[in-house]
């Protein structure tokens, strides 16, 4: 069960890799200048994860105008979500869970997908510059997309 509204967000610092290499990424970092999102995704690859981070990158401005980082989170290497990436052309930051420590931090860690063991939900939640989640919500399937016309209304008003 995800991690509730009012809770203490679990600090995460996990890899990331670009073109400049491989960076951590930290939650703390924006704790009190910035708010966050963070989405949880299966893998990378797939089509409705392929489709939820292409329509976030297309709107990545209206995010950065509320004042909000956002963080994709996958079980994915650093390596994988980069070609991912440089193939989809998502322009957020991927940042890598292979251990899957966060994703268990959040409550959002299924035993098994498929067949293919476990993987993070897909999830998403909001993150004040506090530090305390705002919004918070676990799909009912992976299939599902969060909502992202709520995740922008927390957003505004937390501005």
């Amino acid at each position: 069960m995800a991690i509730a509204v009012g809770t203490k967000a679990p600090d995460f610092t996990l890899k990331s890799k670009n073109a400049q290499g491989v960076k951590d990424v930290k939650l703390s970092e924006n704790i009190g200048k910035r708010n966050t999102v963070v989405l949880f995704f299966p893998l990378a690859f797939t089509s409705v994860c392929t489709q939820e981070m292409c329509d976030i990158t297309a709107g990545l401005n209206a995010y950065a105008d509320l004042q909000a980082d956002v963080v994709g989170i996958s079980v994915d290497s650093p390596f994988a979500q980069e070609a991912w990436a440089l193939k989809e052309k998502i322009g957020i930051t991927l940042a890598s869970d292979l251990n899957k420590a966060t994703a268990k931090a959040y409550g959002v860690l299924l035993d098994d997908l498929l067949g293919f063991g476990s993987t993070s939900a897909r999830a998403a939640f909001v993150i004040d510059k506090h530090g305390v989640v705002q919004y918070s919500e676990q799909t009912p399937t992976p299939k599902d997309l969060p909502n992202f016309s709520a995740i922008r209304a927390k957003l505004a008003q937390l501005k």
